[in-house]
């Protein structure tokens, strides 16, 4: 027979042989290669799909913002939401500039209009955005040249028409203060983009409409050809905050600082959902390593009769490695090609932002990106690579004479399970979650969580050992053992062949710690939440003006109409306004309110102790989000721009808030009175008088004269609609968590099945020594029982460790907020159950095809 040694003199025998190989073993097999590449294509598929939704959104929604810019070169924008027209101008008249174009932005809430959000307004000068934003200036209609400038006209994008279900020349009524402006629909921005919902008008109509009299948004600025933007940029910023110290930002549209604070309202969401879709992935890589694994077990007597026959190492290597990649490449194209439909239906059904309420008001089209493909695809096949590495070395590196010998598969698995190695992952785990976050996302809370799995997965065979020769020494000192052989070999062959257990149980580790993680992180997160609610909502009954509308407010004349009302025994009233702090952040949430200065944790969850405020100076209490987002301490001190100015504060202490993740800051509502001299209020919580009741006090509050402009609720019901939200928003990682699940179940199948079947010839010789099929079974089922139990057992201690790094290393470093521990144990005792009852089931299954070929064809390999 000639030398199988020599493929370069018979390639294409050689290539007969690695395909004869590759396709017998599918052929033999078609399940568990089937359960492997589905693990790798849904892995693949999620993060590609995620990938191309978060990129489709953040590009849809970074555009949208610079449509609303035109062709400015330079915006000039104030640190506070508004400012005054003084500047305008000063700006107008610098050398350097050809156009200033003043922009007034409203949110304005929709009359009767509670669901979709406020209207977003652009109030334009249409002579000068003529030359900077020619596309956002609206068609009027026929015959009506000079409806731009009227003062009852309002422009619609075809989404805000859709949205508002109006025509061209209808009517809109929206609100302002508690009052509504009714405006005439007088034409369309045909060149708005598609899902864009924006409305224009002119800008002295807006400012007398919304009583913004003399204030502005941002000036855009054009510049004369020739100049240099980036040196007037400079220049202008250096002048501007020499004249008006920390009153305004310069920057250029869609320059670094926008696309930074565009890309961080959402980042932190965005990698932490593809980290969870690459959960499945990796647990595709641990079911192509015990795939290839068990495979190598198997046909070990082949792969030694091969090399007897002369194949060379290399090539026995290179043939188990090209048949683990060829489940990578398979899973891997299928995971491209579903990422990319579920991309498609996600964002024409759920949008961009996955119901999380980040990029509301864009509708973006997935676009396919080649290089992103080729990196899912890579990383695919890496994985899959990755998961027969160790076995495929292990194939070529057993002396031929040895694994011809019957019953000499322990030693795989052996050299397989190294201690050290296992060992240094866990450490090196440790030592990773003390580290910080790299650029303000925990990597190294990752990584750890990452080593944690493979350092745990890799100890599974000494676990195994250690406890079942333990339960077997135990065992054999009772009475019992002696009259239960079944127990009695089932426990022998747990304690002696701990490496097969170990592959087996590295399944349902890896599964079920990683579903008790991630179902201990949501829960937490919920819980948390829960109680942050009942600890913020301490009042009787709330009422606001229209929801999210920036152009409403309560006056101290209806103030006082509340106060005044016989239910009402106190009642704490709110301002809610927006500030910026650095130009690269979005904003944060100023909260100006009633708050106890003896005891400030009576009107806030705070975080740590309070500190005594210093004579003279102005206490704030900063939220988790803001003070690690811009490195702020209690005892320190923060610059807040207010009425025109940069004025000093005292950071008292740090409060529990999960509703704003870009931070938000609370102040005495009287220190802010009396910086701004606004008197205006968003929102009033209400207690209740002595036996006046709930639905009392609405009813009173709705018959006021502005009463229809409220909106007024209970905490129970204020909670319900929050944990809807925090669902909602959430639900994306449900079901990741429930894919991890099923793909858990699936392995943990396959994987027992694959054992069983392999083990044929060991059932024959146990039939031929008098052991009955029935007995067979109950020692499979055992098997399985016991093993799955060690596995759930362990997978719960691994899951609750990858708990403590999720809730207390990556949260944190994610979101910038703190929350408490909560197991939840109705839906880990399911899932531990229903992986107890697939095993077992699986076991026995698999146990009744393998006793099928009777024992004498079963041990006829060892003749």
């Amino acid at each position: 027979m000639p030398a199988l040694s020599a493929p370069a003199a018979h390639p294409a025998g050689a290539r007969l042989l690695s395909r004869w190989l590759l396709l017998g073993e599918w052929r033999a097999h078609p399940v568990r290669a089937f359960v492997a590449i589905l693990a790798i294509a849904i892995g693949v598929s999620l993060g590609f799909a995620i990938h191309l939704i978060n990129a489709a959104a953040f590009n849809e929604f970074s555009t949208a913002v610079k449509s609303l810019s035109g062709q400015a070169d330079v915006q000039v924008a104030g640190r506070e939401a508004l400012f005054d027209e003084a500047i305008y101008p000063w700006l107008a008249q610098r050398d350097g500039v050809a156009v200033a174009s003043p922009v007034l932005e409203l949110q304005a809430a929709v009359a009767g209009k509670k669901d979709g959000g406020p209207l977003h307004i652009l109030a334009l000068d249409v002579f000068r955005a003529g030359f900077i934003s020619p596309d956002l200036i609206g068609a009027p209609a026929e015959g009506q040249p000079f409806d731009t400038l009227a003062d009852d006209a309002i422009f619609l994008s075809p989404a805000a028409l859709r949205w508002l279900a109006v025509a061209e020349g209808g009517q809109v009524a929206l609100q302002s203060g508690t009052g509504t402006v009714p405006l005439r629909v007088a034409g369309s921005l045909q060149r708005a983009r598609a899902g864009q919902r924006i409305a224009v008008m002119d800008i002295g109509a807006a400012q007398w409409r919304f009583n913004k009299l003399g204030k502005l948004s941002r000036i855009d600025l054009k510049l004369r050809q020739g100049v240099n933007r980036d040196a007037f940029q400079a220049d202008l910023s250096r002048a501007l905050e020499a004249r008006y110290p920390g009153r305004f930002q310069v920057g250029q549209p869609n320059d670094e600082n926008q696309n930074s604070r565009n890309n961080n309202l959402s980042r932190a969401y965005r990698v932490n959902l593809t980290v969870l879709a690459l959960v499945a992935l990796f647990t595709g890589a641990f079911l192509v390593f015990s795939t290839q694994a068990l495979s190598v077990i198997r046909r070990r007597g082949q792969f030694a009769l091969l090399r007897v026959l002369g194949m060379e190492r290399g090539a026995l290597l290179r043939q188990v490695l090209l048949e683990g990649a060829s489940l990578g490449i398979v899973g891997a194209a299928l995971g491209i090609a579903g990422g990319y439909a579920m991309a498609a239906v996600a964002l024409r059904f759920f949008g961009g932002d996955l119901g999380a309420g980040y990029f509301a008001g864009v509708q973006p089209q997935v676009q396919f990106t080649p290089v992103a493909a080729g990196v899912y695809f890579a990383l695919g096949l890496g994985v899959a690579l990755l998961g027969c590495a160790a076995p495929a070395l292990e194939a070529a590196r057993a002396a031929p004479a040895i694994a011809l010998k019957s019953g000499s598969e322990e030693v795989v698995t052996t050299r397989l399970a190294k201690t050290w190695p296992a060992l240094a992952c866990l450490l090196l785990a440790g030592a990773l979650t003390f580290l910080p976050p790299v650029f303000e996302l925990p990597l190294f809370g990752y990584l750890s969580i990452a080593l944690l799995l493979i350092g745990a997965i890799a100890l599974m065979p000494q676990l195994a050992a250690v406890v079942f020769r333990f339960l077997q020494r135990a065992w054999l000192r009772t009475d019992i053992s002696l009259h239960s052989p079944v127990r009695s070999l089932t426990l022998a062959r747990l304690a002696n062949a701990s490496g097969q257990a170990g592959i087996a149980l590295g399944g349902v580790l890896s599964s079920f710690s990683l579903m008790v993680a991630m179902a201990i992180m949501v829960s937490s997160f919920r819980v948390s939440v829960d109680d942050w609610l009942l600890q913020i909502l301490p009042a009787d009954v709330y009422a606001r003006t229209a929801a999210s509308g920036g152009t409403a407010g309560l006056n101290p004349r209806e103030q006082a109409s509340i106060t005044a009302l016989p239910e009402v025994a106190r009642v704490d009233f709110q301002r809610v306004r927006s500030l910026s702090l650095a130009p690269d952040r979005p904003n944060v949430a100023l909260l100006a309110r009633p708050i106890h200065l003896p005891d400030p944790g009576k009107s806030m969850v705070l975080v740590g102790d309070t500190l005594p405020v210093p004579d003279g100076d102005r206490p704030v209490w900063l939220s988790e989000a803001a003070a690690d987002l811009y490195n702020v301490k209690p005892g320190q001190r923060i610059a807040l721009p207010l009425a025109g100015g940069l004025h000093q504060f005292f950071v008292a202490g740090i409060w529990r808030d999960y509703a704003r993740s870009s931070g938000a800051i609370q102040m005495p509502l009287d220190d802010y009175r009396a910086l701004t001299g606004d008197l205006d209020v968003s929102d009033a919580a209400l207690w209740l008088a002595k036996d006046a009741t709930g639905d009392a006090l609405q009813r009173s509050l709705k018959s006021l004269p502005f009463g229809a402009s409220l909106e007024v609720s209970n905490p129970s019901a204020i909670r319900a609609l929050s944990l809807q939200i925090f669902d909602r928003s959430f639900a994306v990682t449900y079901l990741l968590e429930a894919i991890a699940i099923v793909i858990g179940l699936f392995g943990v199948a396959a994987t027992f099945s694959a054992q069983t079947l392999a083990r044929a010839r060991e059932f024959g010789m146990l039939r031929h020594v008098g052991v009955t099929k029935g007995q067979i079974l109950s020692i499979l089922a055992l098997e399985g029982g016991a093993l799955t139990a060690l596995g759930i057992a362990t997978g719960f201690i691994l899951g609750l460790l990858i708990s403590f790094v999720l809730v207390f290393i990556v949260n944190p470093q994610s979101f910038h907020w703190t929350m408490q521990l909560h197991l939840p144990w109705p839906l880990i005792a399911t899932v531990a159950a229903a992986l107890l009852t697939a095993a077992a089931a699986t076991a026995l299954i698999a146990g009744r095809q393998a006793l099928s070929a009777g024992p004498i064809r079963a041990v006829r390999e060892d003749w």
